[in-house]
């Protein structure tokens, strides 16, 4: 048994081996609209901070609400996406990239 193993209850222990089962793959089959993020702006006014991403590529920018950037967490080099129904998200460089090509 290993250190870890001894501090965990029962119910742990079981959840752990659920979490390592094998799950069904998935592809990706989605178009969506995207833009990748070359710069997040800061700006202070009145003692409030706001941002925008800027997306250099395409010469655009997004103002940031707080409730949005606190759930993405969006980083310079990342994408910012919008799919068919209007929902709004960020994907990491590396899994877009790899799930996505440019039409």
């Amino acid at each position: 048994m290993q250190e870890g193993d001894r501090n965990r209850t029962e119910g742990e222990k079981r959840s752990m081996d659920n979490a390592s089962m094998e799950l069904p793959k998935y592809q990706c089959h989605k178009i969506v609209h995207a833009a990748k993020i070359t710069e997040i702006q800061k700006y202070e006014n009145d003692g409030v901070e706001s941002r925008t991403m800027v997306f250099g590529d395409i010469g655009g920018k997004r103002f940031l609400t707080n409730v949005w950037r606190e759930r993405f967490q969006p980083e310079v080099g990342g994408y910012y996406v919008v799919y068919d129904d209007g929902y709004t998200s960020y994907s990491p460089a590396g899994p877009f990239e790899a799930g996505y090509t440019k039409l």
